[in-house]
């Protein structure tokens, strides 16, 4: 397990961030896999099916991934402050809660599915493709909860390579059985589909065993389980918000997959392959975020507040750089790249898919403001600014659904991001500019209690003792 509250915090937030950055590219391996398989093997009209239902797909799973992340940011301030029986109380509280809310997503996401498909004009010719991929898929949620909870918790330890190795299993167990079900047993959508849900029991599984073998912290006993109202209600009031935040996202994402649904196959198929380039390339800038909600929420626990802002000021100059990058990278390489993926020389898709980069990739160092300043917020414990931020998204892509689309086709719908991100950092960074105050005066108190000298000490005693300009034959120089 690694500490986050000591040490060079700029090199902690690299190289935890490292292994999150390959989790997450081989996380999106799940999916690109499912794009270039099916995409190459049963054509576009497939691709189509799989791709009409991401939005769906991200509507469940993002609660799921929102949840349990919120769940963990407990359990790693409570590492931070080194109080190891709340910790295991946090887990404890963390598994019933993630319990119940698969039973309620599972059994909702498959009774709606259809309604959900029509609702969001999937078109006839990929109907009942989509409906096989994503039932799949909803019938798994189970598999996908317990890996997310597990590697969350993990995480939460500071540890973030072991969720790594077992998420690069998962993968090519993926890869593995997604070509077995589709070229050999010929199963179409669906083979994709299972491959995904048993590659995550599989990852699961291996959490559950390094738990068991390697974390003697995290082993429960019955009296860990002895939950009062209060441990879970502070669980519930904090995970939810961040589940909803996702899924808040997710029911804007629908509107404008419902809105690209109606400009036909092509823009599906275009925006399904070249989406898998943009989350590709947004991967270190999502990661730098996830590794700054741990580093929030241990130095809060240990009463660090100065390192938080340190390391935020730090991340962006990271991400930022990063988000530069990768943006001419999107623009100036996306469509060999799409090429490629969809395995089709069809002019309309491949001149779409550079559309979409155009303007994804020109906007993506708002996105990497974006991530680092929600998730050092909800590291914090922000709990309903998550929810503000999802419904500041969500209002800029009904804004795009209702306006942008219909006056720009395609573009417009591409647009909806780049407008969504504006949406969620006006919310979000009035209220960093808040929090750094409040970590201020917090860290103001920890110094007094700790005898230490506050900031403006040292800079008073650094005056009083520096040689005078004049003495030392320097005219003072007033700035106007």
């Amino acid at each position: 397990m690694n500490d986050l509250t000591k040490g060079n915090s700029l090199k902690l937030i690299f190289f935890f961030t490292i292994p999150l950055l390959i989790g997450n590219l081989f996380q999106q391996l799940y999916n690109v896999s499912d794009t270039v398989v099916v995409g190459q093997t049963l054509g576009v009209k497939a691709l189509a099916a799989v791709g009409a239902t991401g939005s769906i797909n991200f509507l469940i799973i993002g609660f799921a991934q929102g949840l349990t992340a919120g769940l963990a940011i407990i359990t790693a301030t409570r590492y931070g402050a080194r109080d190891y029986k709340g910790v295991r109380k946090s887990f404890a509280a963390s598994i019933v809660i993630s319990v119940l809310m698969t039973i309620v997503l599972t059994v909702l996401s498959l009774v709606f599915v259809d309604p959900i498909l029509h609702l969001m004009q999937t078109p006839a010719s990929i109907f009942a493709n989509a409906r096989i991929f994503i039932s799949i898929i909803f019938i798994g949620i189970f598999a996908s909860m317990a890996f997310n909870l597990l590697s969350n918790i993990i995480r939460a330890l500071g540890d973030s390579r072991t969720p790594l190795i077992f998420l690069m299993i998962g993968t090519v167990v993926n890869v593995v059985l997604e070509l077995l079900f589709i070229l050999v047993f010929h199963m179409g959508v669906a083979g994709a589909g299972w491959a995904t849900v048993i590659s995550q029991v599989v990852a699961s599984l291996l959490c559950v065993a390094y738990i068991i073998r390697s974390i003697p912290l995290l082993h429960l006993s019955k009296d860990d389980f002895k939950l009062d109202t209060n441990e879970l209600w502070q669980h519930f009031t904090t995970g939810m918000p961040m589940g909803f935040q996702l899924s808040i996202i997710a029911i804007g994402t629908m509107v404008m997959q419902a809105a690209l649904n109606s400009l036909g196959t092509d823009s599906v198929a275009a925006s399904t392959a070249a989406s898998k380039v943009d989350q590709l390339c947004s991967l270190p800038m999502s990661s730098f975020g996830v590794t700054m909600a741990t580093f929030a929420a241990q130095n809060f626990g240990a009463g660090k507040y100065s390192r938080i802002m340190e390391g935020v000021k730090k991340t962006l100059w990271l991400s930022g750089s990063f988000a530069v990058f990768a943006g001419g990278l999107v623009i100036f390489l996306g469509k060999p790249i799409v090429t490629l993926i969809i395995g089709t020389a069809d002019e309309n898709v491949i001149q779409l898919s550079q559309t979409y980069f155009n303007i994804i990739g020109s906007t993506y160092l708002l996105l990497s403001v974006l991530f680092v300043i929600r998730n050092t917020l909800q590291g914090l414990g922000r709990r309903v600014l998550p929810t503000l931020a999802g419904v500041g998204e969500l209002s800029m892509r009904i804004f795009a659904a209702v306006f942008m689309v219909g006056a720009f086709g395609y573009a417009g719908a591409v647009s909806a991001e780049p407008l969504a991100w504006l949406g969620s950092c006006a919310i979000l960074i009035p209220s960093w500019i808040r929090a750094v105050q409040q970590l201020r005066n917090l860290q103001r108190a920890e110094d007094v209690v700790a005898g230490n000298p506050t900031a403006e000490e040292i800079v008073q005693e650094k005056s009083e003792n520096a040689p005078s300009e004049t003495a030392m034959g320097v005219t003072p120089k007033f700035e106007s």
